[in-house]
């Protein structure tokens, strides 16, 4: 997989919006002036991955929801990118009658079904606007791809697909076959734009197994058919730059229920955690600050801000994976030395103005001019520079500010030695029952992941104590529910998941006073470094990787979709290690898992992983579901 499943996919946008031929090598020719036309699901798709900026680029005038009340514009191309729902055809069979456009170029994120098709080719007639329709496409593009090594399935209906849907106690059959297919469609999707047929495991007897059987029937049916076969030919090629096939893990979400409560102490992860993050967008209500407007005055208007946080700034790629106190310093140093830049090209300035008209201001002119020179043409980069430290030193601060107010650096530290086994310095009760730790829900989370890790649960009497202490702060004891459900249901055929002996190395408060000057004050919170330790998920992919033998994953199933026969075993033919690996958590996946794998795959070199997962949740969104859960 030379290129990231990102570069594949943002190439086939560009191929979809150059209408699906490849996008001319010589810049110098004009494109073509046209209009997109996508529903929320293409939006979500292409947001993460093209720029408005690169959009015009590729000659796109007018970005349009198809639900929203649109204009005729006759003399222009529209092309569409859209889901084949019910609703969409509809709706795109009204824009063939109005004669919105003047031609149509549809391209389906996941494959049409025969008879919408027909019900397009029909309204199409009636309204005499068969020569119109150009092209048909179905783009196999149905998931979001937020990093390199990151994707997500779905955005819009998540919920559809949550580990709530999944895991209800009242779910009926054919619902069950409805979320399995939706999964399946697009990760279906995944691997036609990935180019690749993969080798497939998974654990026996949960969704995840559900999963892995139908894509390896859907991966099998396309392989089958020969003249219409999405992994033959010109698509293979672009993929076939290893020869080895990537390895897919199939994990399910209960495998590991600690890592979605946990807190954590990485930048990307405390972002999602504390604040509105969501397909790389972080939103932040500005002008929240503590002072309270003075009595009687309206409350101040908060403005929403918006950041992206993208592939092409260098310090978040540098830092998103960071801890925290490292991210809060080179925020720092970056502000210092823009400062220093930005003070040459003041003093450049004073000197030209020459003041006085000495004879050493005249002399100093030539070698000046050369100087100014650069240092205006590097004005673009300055700015730049200054919008990305600007916004990183917003975020940071907003993330700060939860961190000092909710006491994190506490529950994160605390929760790793509940994972890790390690033995306590203060109580439970303690910290449960302290009104300045945290909120509510941070309460409840540290409180579950105890219980979850927990070698044999607390007694009741004990249980009762903790409970009226988590009522007494205010939580919502229905998560908790749903937990000792959980818990006894798989009084684990295996043992508590092992979290690895992690552990955090406090370094003292933070040694370095900051100068006042910083905006971060970081006084008072503990400077906790991480040890690397691998996550169940993290460990589960490290042996089906190395080809390991190993209690937890010998027994995973194998499916080979390439295989004539569909041959049901354990038993791998291949018996090299693998070079490249997808991971996807059927149930909800999250930031930290994912930095785990990142780090894992750092140590391991040449190789390659890719985390997914069904939806992405912070843990406040999973605190709700689980509560759900348990009210039934």
């Amino acid at each position: 997989m030379a290129a990231s499943v990102r570069e594949k996919q943002a190439v086939a946008l560009k191929r979809m919006l150059n209408f699906n031929a490849a996008p001319l090598k010589n810049t110098a020719a004009e494109p073509v002036w046209k209009v997109l036309i996508y529903d929320r699901f293409g939006q979500d798709i292409i947001s993460p991955l093209l720029s408005v900026k690169e959009l015009r680029d590729m000659g796109i005038t007018l970005h349009l929801l198809l639900h929203s009340d649109r204009d005729p514009i006759p003399d222009v191309p529209a092309v569409y990118f859209v889901m084949p729902t019910e609703e969409n055809i509809d709706r795109i069979c009204q824009d063939l009658r109005n004669q919105l456009y003047e031609s149509y170029f549809l391209n389906f994120i996941s494959a049409i079904s025969r008879s919408k098709l027909e019900d397009v080719a029909s309204a199409a007639l009636a309204a005499n606007a068969v020569a119109q329709v150009t092209k048909v496409y179905d783009q196999y593009l149905n998931f979001i791809t937020l990093e390199d090594d990151m994707f997500t399935l779905c955005h819009q209906n998540k919920e559809l697909i949550s580990y709530h849907a999944i895991n209800r106690a009242d779910i009926q059959d054919t619902d069950m076959e409805a979320i399995m297919d939706t999964i399946v469609d697009s990760l279906f999707c995944f691997f036609v734009t990935l180019g690749a047929v993969p080798i497939i495991r998974c654990p026996r007897g949960n969704a995840a197994e559900m999963v892995a059987v139908k894509l390896d029937k859907k991966l099998r049916e396309n392989l089958r058919d020969a003249r219409n076969s999405l992994f033959t030919g010109e698509n293979m090629a672009a993929g076939q730059f290893s020869f080895q096939r990537p390895l897919f893990v199939l994990a399910d979400r209960n495998v590991d229920m600690a890592t979605p409560l946990h807190h954590t102490w990485t930048y990307q992860a405390l972002i999602h955690d504390v604040l509105d993050y969501e397909l790389n967008r972080v939103v932040m209500e500005e002008g929240a600050g503590p002072e309270p407007s003075p009595a009687g005055a309206r409350p101040k208007k908060k403005n929403r801000k918006t950041y992206d946080l993208t592939a092409a700034d260098k310090f978040w790629q540098k830092h998103k994976g960071s801890p925290f106190p490292e991210v809060a310093e080179s925020v720092q140093e970056e502000l210092d030395t823009y400062r220093a830049q930005e003070d040459e090209v003041k003093r450049l300035k004073c000197i030209m103005g020459l003041e006085g008209e000495d004879e050493g201001a005249i002399s100093m002119l030539s070698d000046n001019t050369a100087k100014l020179t650069s240092a205006v043409s590097s004005l673009p980069e300055l700015l730049e520079k200054k919008r990305l430290i600007d916004l990183h030193t917003n975020v940071a601060t907003a993330v700060l500010n939860h961190i000092k107010s909710r006491k994190l650096d506490v529950y994160f530290e605390y929760e790793e030695k509940l994972m890790s086994k390690s033995t306590l310095d203060k109580s439970l009760l303690d910290i449960i029952s302290d009104p300045d730790a945290g909120t509510p829900e941070d309460k409840m989370r540290l409180f579950l992941i105890y219980y979850i890790t927990a070698q044999q649960a607390p007694s009741e009497s004990d249980l009762e104590q903790y409970k009226t202490a988590l009522l007494d702060a205010g939580c919502d004891l229905s998560p908790l529910n749903y937990i000792k459900q959980w818990k006894a249901f798989t009084k684990m055929a295996a043992t508590p998941a092992n979290y690895g002996n992690s552990g955090v190395k406090p370094m003292g408060l933070f040694s370095r006073v900051m100068n006042s000057g910083s905006q971060l004050v970081m006084e008072g919170v503990k400077n906790l470094v991480l040890k690397q330790h691998n996550l169940p998920v993290t460990r589960i992919l490290d042996n089906l990787m190395e080809m390991k033998s190993n209690p937890e994953t010998d027994d995973y199933r194998y499916f080979d979709p390439k295989m004539l026969r569909g041959s049901e075993s354990s038993i791998p033919r291949n018996k090299n290690p693998f070079q490249e690996a997808i991971v996807f958590v059927v149930g909800g996946g999250n930031y930290i898992e994912y930095q785990n794998l990142v780090d894992y795959a750092k140590v391991k070199h040449g190789k390659k992983v890719v985390y997914g997962c069904s939806e992405l949740s912070n843990a406040a969104q999973f605190t709700k579901q689980l509560s759900q859960l348990g009210q039934k």
